[in-house]
């Protein structure tokens, strides 16, 4: 028995041919809809991979059979986050969202856009305040068989205010973040060029240059 998964997903494809060879993976497109309607009458597939946050805003929990982990599947870089462009100069606008920042997420999301920003660059990819982060990376093949994972970990102080003034704003891979630790922010995008540094001296460069490859000549 052939089970045929749908995603439109590379990313989700790969990483889950390397945890379920047994499975086949076909390409989906359309919105919840057409793909839900693929699914119950074309009978071409066993499942679909969605996004739960999607079915749930539309109150179609039912249709979830099975909620994949992190250690299943890895998220986007960024994926969950939400932010507010600003112009870089726009001080006003920039004192007044930094209410918003959460600070744990604001390192996160820069740990993980440089982590993307160095595969890229290379490859053409309350009470504490000392917080551990940790960040996980990965590289697939695009059948899954070839791929590296890493697990990094750095100290940051997140809480601790920002002593940049209100003129010398430093960006961190295109965050700017507010009443956020420069020196936590600086932690962060270094654990992510450190981990991406990791991967491509165990071979990265070459999994992702077959990949590149093999998509653009789909």
């Amino acid at each position: 028995v052939c089970f045929v998964i749908g995603t439109s997903s590379l990313r989700r494809a790969a990483q889950l041919k390397k945890k379920f060879p047994h499975l086949e993976f076909r390409d989906i497109r359309g919105n919840l809809n057409t793909r839900l309607k693929k699914l119950d009458e074309k009978e071409e597939f066993s499942a679909i991979i969605l996004a739960a946050a999607g079915l749930k805003r539309m109150g179609w929990e039912n249709r979830i059979g099975q909620l994949l982990s992190p250690e299943d599947c890895l998220y986007a870089v960024g994926q969950g986050a939400l932010a507010v462009e600003v112009r870089a100069k726009d001080q006003e606008i920039l004192n007044m969202v930094s209410a918003l920042h959460d600070g744990e997420t604001v390192l996160c999301c820069i740990a993980e856009r440089a982590f993307m920003k160095r595969l890229v660059r290379v490859c053409s990819l309350p009470d504490l305040s000392v917080h551990f982060l940790y960040l996980t990376g990965a590289v697939y093949s695009l059948d899954g068989s070839d791929s590296l994972k890493e697990t990094m970990q750095t100290s940051v102080n997140y809480q601790q205010q920002n002593e940049d003034g209100p003129n010398d704003d430093v960006q961190h891979v295109g965050i700017t973040a507010r009443n956020v630790a420069g020196q936590a922010q600086e932690a962060a995008e270094n654990l992510g060029v450190e981990l991406a540094s990791l991967l491509l001296s165990k071979g990265a460069k070459h999994i992702l240059s077959v990949a590149r490859q093999l998509n653009d000549a789909c």
